[in-house]
Formats: structure tokens, sequence, C-alpha cells
């Protein structure tokens, strides 16, 4: 870690809210006047949509189907961890983008299912925030996660994970039940041993829980909405956390363990602007203080 160059990791899949997450965080940098620098982890898979359909075909047909972008060997996490050290040390780095869909290819100049020309970041930054899917990785190769100085976990449970998939994945993607279903039981082995273990190393985990009946995915008509949810945040260090102010300023919300409090799902943005505030704060200051 450097105190002279933070950097804020968000670790979790897209469905589990990473991207409300960021919404939050970049409020917080405006209001706030901190200038950030944000990479997206899908910029740090190794292949192009293409070549990761060949690559998934060439496993298949060696009898592996455990293969996916949750797999370590389908990212680059060697260079997602020179990224985060070089930023520490010097608070220069570069990124790329992977260009989703026609919206993001008129925006980055790219084909969808490509990625762009890599780049160094904009002088200067204040911190580096990552949005991600191996933001705090731990093997035997990186530890990326000794990088980040403030390292957030975000995951729903994992039926409500899959309800969120597969209804994604058929209204944007036209994909049916059966195919989501393949898909989810190939990235199973590689949730399990890569994507889980990050939730050990993060400062601060928030996790979704659905209130509403979410026993089988499979067939669920909608998504449990936000007010039909819970969140449990679990600190790993709640030293110098104030549970009594959160409560009291958080309606409905109460807490479970030493560490842990459970707000309503839809209270989820005000306790990050509550708790992520002094957090950046207390790191840019200690930033220009180095």
């Amino acid at each position: 870690m450097s105190k002279k160059h933070p950097i804020i990791s968000v670790t979790g899949s897209s469905g589990a809210g990473t991207t409300t997450v960021k919404t939050t965080f970049d409020q917080i940098f405006r209001r706030e006047g901190i200038e950030a620098v944000s990479i997206e982890g899908d910029a740090f898979h190794r292949f192009d949509r293409a070549s990761m359909k060949a690559e998934l075909e060439k496993h298949k047909a060696a009898g592996e189907d455990t293969f996916s972008h949750f797999s370590y060997d389908a990212n680059e996490l060697g260079k997602l961890e020179e990224v985060f050290r070089t930023y520490g040390e010097t608070g220069k780095g570069e990124t790329r983008h992977y260009v989703h869909d026609e919206i993001e290819a008129e925006r980055w100049g790219a084909e969808p299912g490509n990625f762009t020309q890599w780049k160094a970041f904009s002088d200067p930054s204040d911190l580096l925030f990552y949005e991600g899917l191996h933001g705090a990785v731990v093997n035997d190769e990186v530890n990326i996660a000794e990088f980040a100085d403030l390292k957030i976990g975000v995951v729903p449970v994992i039926n409500l994970e899959w309800t969120q998939k597969i209804h994604r994945d058929k209204a944007s993607r036209g994909y049916s039940t059966e195919a989501v279903t393949d898909t989810i039981l190939r990235r199973m082995h590689a949730y399990v041993h890569c994507i889980c273990p990050q939730f050990v190393e993060t400062d601060v985990n928030f996790q979704r829980v659905p209130v509403v009946d979410t026993s089988n995915p499979f067939c669920a008509r909608w998504i449990p909405t936000a007010d039909e949810s819970l969140v449990v945040i679990r600190f790993k260090n709640p030293r110098g956390i104030d549970f009594p102010y959160l409560t009291s300023m958080i309606e409905g919300s109460w807490m479970t363990r030493a560490n842990s409090i459970v707000i309503p799902g839809g209270k989820m943005d005000l306790a990050m602007q509550l708790i992520f505030t002094p957090m950046v704060h207390r790191l840019v200051s200690e930033s220009k203080r180095a």
C-alpha cells in the first residue's frame, strides 16, 4: 500500500451491484472535489469476444467445463497487479476499455467485443478506483490485495446472483434459460475458488439478501427489488466504526454482530455515503501529507 497514491478496489460480479457502487463513489468524488482515475475489471480480460469463444471451445473439446471470465487464467492478473503497484509508487499507470455494445463502440471508437488500446492515466489524480471481478486476488502468482488501501466486496446471496443473471442475459442478450444455466454451471468452479476467497481480503463487504422466495431462481418471474431486500454490511476491522451513528442515521438498521450491521436494501447508497466519505477523506488527506 502507498500512502501517497491510494487505491480503492471494489470486487464483485456485475449482478452484485458494483456499477451502483461506482456511481455512489463518483458522487462522493464529485461532491468532495476529489480527482479519481477509474479502471474496469473487464479491461484486464485476456481475450476479446471472438478469442474467448474460441478458447471456450478449446477447453470444452479438452473436457474442461470450468473455464470462464471468472477464472484466473482468463484474465491478465499480472498486468492488473502491475498497474496497482505502479500507481501506488508513482501515481501513474495505464488502462484500456472492453467495448460491450454499440453505445460503447461509439464512445470508445472500437468494435463491440474488442479492446481499445492501452492508454496512460490522465495527470494528476488523487486516487485510483477499480471496479471488477478480481480486485482482491491473492494466489501463488499475484497479490493484488496488498496494493489496495481500501478493499470493498459487493455480492448478493447465490440464488439472487443467479436470478439476476438469468433475467439480464435473457432480456439483453436473448439467451435461453438453458444457455444461461450452462454458463452458471461453467462458472461455479471459479466462483468458489477465484471469487469467494477475495471476500476474506476485503475491508468492508456488502451482501444483498432477498426477503422474498428465491428458492428456485431458474423459474423466478422477476428480480427482487431493493425494497424486498436487506443488505448485510461486514467490517473486517470494526475499530473506529461508529455503529451507533450509523444505526441512528439509517432508519430500520440494526447490528447483528460486533462487526456487522443490517440495513434495508433501499438504504445501500446512503450507507455507502456515510461509511466511505470519511474513509476517502482520510486516504486523500494522508496522501497529501505524504
